[in-house]
């Protein structure tokens, strides 16, 4: 599971089976922090997330679980909405 906050939507008129009706959202993935940790990513929307929330996502397997129809092709998915974070403070550069 990690964080991340979704910058944008994608429009898909076709997609494979399992997919119809669902919603594609841009996400940053960010650390706890709220700094990105890498380069953005589409993932599917099961919480009814919109721009600019602050989101947390599973990847890989769980992803395609996450759906109604199980094992779609699919290697991420919002899961949740983040009402707020709170972590410690770091001592150093992140591992």
């Amino acid at each position: 599971m990690y964080l991340g906050r979704v910058i944008g939507t994608v429009v898909a008129s076709n997609k494979c089976e399992g997919l119809e009706g669902i919603k594609l959202l841009v996400v940053q993935p960010l650390d706890d922090d709220g700094q990105p940790t890498r380069g953005t990513e589409v993932a599917v929307d099961t919480v009814r997330a919109g721009t600019g929330d602050h989101v947390y996502l599973v990847g890989s397997r769980e992803a395609a679980l996450a759906l109604e129809e199980s094992f779609v092709p699919v290697d991420a998915a919002i899961v949740g909405i983040v009402d707020q974070v709170d972590a410690p403070a770091r001592k150093g550069p992140a591992p």
